[in-house]
């Protein structure tokens, strides 16, 4: 291997990183909050200067310059331009993980995914909930949770699975 393959592997903090340039151009210090600003273009904020004020104290640490070169590419282009979605894996890791150790622009990021989808969202506040009942010990909430799960009628939790997951639980831990 070369010096540049090996400081490649070496610096990649997740598998995402050893991919990313392939792809793709170096990463901008505006990539984590391109969703935030297409966004807000898609809710009518077509001024830079605002949106560049807003996520200023999110921690983006680039120029307004950037900021008017993305939204000037959007009045230009022909179709609308979307910010790369994230990744399913990522999305799950997000999700997975403690809500308080996610950063803030994984939260803005997270968010946007789930204004999209609210079966995800719903799905969401299903796994968070049951990783609390599993990390306080809570095992006598499961037939509340189950029940919960079974009144959004969401596609992964079909009432087959659920039933197979239910008497699964009660006779290990019944």
């Amino acid at each position: 291997m070369t010096s540049r393959t090996v400081k490649l592997f070496a610096d990649a903090a997740t598998p995402e990183d050893l991919f990313h340039r392939q792809w793709q151009g170096p990463p901008s210090k505006l990539d984590a909050f391109k969703p935030y600003l297409d966004d807000r273009w898609n809710h009518g904020c077509t001024n830079a200067w605002t949106v560049w004020e807003e996520i200023v104290p999110l921690g983006y640490q680039g120029s307004y310059q950037r900021v008017r070169a993305h939204f000037r590419e959007k009045r230009l282009s022909p179709g609308p331009v979307a910010a790369r979605p994230p990744s399913p894996r990522l999305v799950a890791g997000w999700i997975l993980r403690r809500p308080e150790t996610l950063t803030e622009t994984e939260h803005l990021r997270l968010k946007a995914v789930l204004v999209h989808c609210p079966e995800l969202d719903a799905l969401t506040g299903h796994v968070r909930s049951f990783g609390q009942m599993l990390t306080e010990r809570q095992g006598e909430r499961l037939p509340q949770w189950l029940e919960a799960v079974r009144r959004d009628d969401l596609p992964a939790f079909t009432p087959r699975r659920m039933s197979a997951y239910s008497s699964e639980c009660s006779s290990r831990y019944g």
